[in-house]
């Protein structure tokens, strides 16, 4: 299977490419919307700043055609960086609007924690309307800005919480798993990552 990553100048692609690769998929990278659009599966990834990474998008129209392809609910991966992407905005790029797939904003970390958040925590599933058996387990981390949980947040998204100063959402997927957006990296998961690249795999698939 062919796996698209969104070219974003904010990402090391060696590790996404390396755990697909693993997975039996072969990798392209693009920066042409009309490929974005029609790709069968698609990767969001990112490790960098939310602003400079959003204007590349508007610039070359990839951002159109992530907002079309995820209404659609047509497999689409977000990593880190691009999953903070697909929410309205970003405390650290203020005044730069994210695609707005997502109601929220993401906003630096509180509570006296390290900030950058640097290793492994554990994530959970919140609800039962989680679209894979693997509803637990330990994630790497490597951010500095999250998507406070709190109630009423992630509407129509089943969820994943982590804990570092306060509740934050480690994950959210929509209930058919094709669209699925993670805040830790699965591609260094071990082998929980690995479960849900998998299973986000298995709904693109068919």
């Amino acid at each position: 299977m062919l796996i698209t990553v969104v070219e974003t100048n904010a990402a090391n692609l060696a590790s996404v490419q390396a755990a697909f690769e693993r997975l039996g998929c072969d990798i392209r990278t693009t920066s042409d919307p009309a490929t974005v659009r029609e790709a069968r599966a698609v990767v969001l990834p990112g490790v960098g700043a939310f602003g400079p990474a959003m204007r590349l998008l508007r610039e070359r129209g990839i951002d159109i055609a992530l907002r079309e392809r995820m209404a659609a609910s047509r497999p689409t991966l977000g990593i880190c960086l691009g999953m903070q992407l697909m929410l309205d905005s970003s405390e650290e790029s203020n005044g730069v609007p994210g695609l707005g797939v997502v109601a929220g904003v993401a906003r630096r970390f509180t509570g006296g924690v390290r900030v950058p958040q640097m290793g492994w925590n554990e994530v959970r599933a919140r609800d039962a309307a989680w679209p894979w058996s693997v509803r637990c387990g330990d994630a790497y981390f490597a951010n500095s800005y999250r998507l406070a949980w709190e109630s009423g947040a992630c509407a129509g998204w089943s969820v994943m919480t982590s804990e570092y100063g306060g509740a934050f959402v480690a994950a959210m997927a929509k209930s058919d798993g094709g669209i699925l957006a993670c805040q830790f990296h699965p591609e260094l998961s071990g082998a929980f990552g690995r479960s849900l690249l998998a299973g986000w795999l298995e709904v693109a698939r068919c």
